[in-house]
């Protein structure tokens, strides 16, 4: 009767719920999954930003980074790409809009804008930055470019969790994973 032993101590134990957040709501990812013009399945689409997001909360509990702009940041940084490929201005593009929703979706004070904003207008430049918070929006988009077959360059990541190869091990190997199988069995 070992295995009823077991039973019973799985109904006795605390389910640790996953986190929650006030910024990543369904409602949101909806209204800005409608604004994205480019596939969803594609390299940018909601799989990346979601990556991002938990590249991002990992990062921020090491480094001491806001982790409300680093939510929005995860969803707002590609929405507003228009090509798969180069698509330079495709940051301050995001950057306009995520002032555009500040007040309705994004209820940030001044600072975290000013955050939220250089962190969007300058995610693919390939610079480093002195401010915690912009750098691991930075590094979140970073350590997932193994879904483009590319491997993290630790020059470029500029919090030391980032840098650590075992973390840019998981992160590799979870961007080269799919959240949903889009394959139809029959």
């Amino acid at each position: 009767m070992q295995g009823a032993g077991v039973l019973v101590d799985l109904f006795d134990r605390t389910l640790e719920l996953p986190f929650k957040s006030k910024i990543v709501t369904q409602p949101y990812v909806d209204f800005l999954a409608h604004q994205y013009k480019l596939s969803h399945n594609g390299h940018h689409g909601i799989e990346h930003w979601l990556r991002v997001l938990i590249n991002g909360r990992l990062i921020a509990q090491k480094a001491g980074a806001d982790l409300e702009v680093i939510e929005h940041f995860a969803l707002i940084h590609d929405v507003m790409r228009e090509d798969e490929q180069l698509d330079p201005p495709h940051g301050q593009r995001a950057s306009e809009f995520a002032a555009h929703l500040w007040g309705d979706w994004v209820h940030l004070s001044e600072r975290q804008m000013q955050l939220l904003r250089e962190a969007c207008r300058s995610h693919s430049v390939g610079r480093l930055s002195s401010d915690a918070t912009i750098q691991a929006c930075w590094d979140a988009d970073r350590l997932d470019l193994g879904r483009v077959g590319l491997r993290p360059n630790p020059t470029y990541l500029g919090h030391k969790v980032s840098r650590d190869p075992e973390f840019i091990k998981r992160a590799v190997k979870r961007s080269r994973q799919r959240f949903v199988n889009y394959t139809l069995g029959v």
